[in-house]
């Protein structure tokens, strides 16, 4: 015979559970060097800053694209 709850599991208890399944809103604040919105802890996808450095060196786009 398989295993069995002891006890029923309240709404409250299963919401809680069942809540951390969604996906999580980004945390998203503007780059202190160019302006753009990236994400907190992270290096600039734009421009590749992070705290004041440049970490990566980031290619010039195409506008003609």
């Amino acid at each position: 015979m398989g295993a069995l709850p002891k006890q029923k599991i309240s709404r409250r208890r299963r919401g809680n559970r069942r809540r951390l399944h969604f996906i999580a809103d980004l945390n998203l604040v503007p780059c202190r060097s160019c302006g753009e919105m990236k994400m907190s802890h992270h290096v600039c996808p734009s421009c590749g800053v992070y705290r004041g450095r440049q970490v990566i060196q980031i290619e010039a786009r195409r506008k003609a694209e």
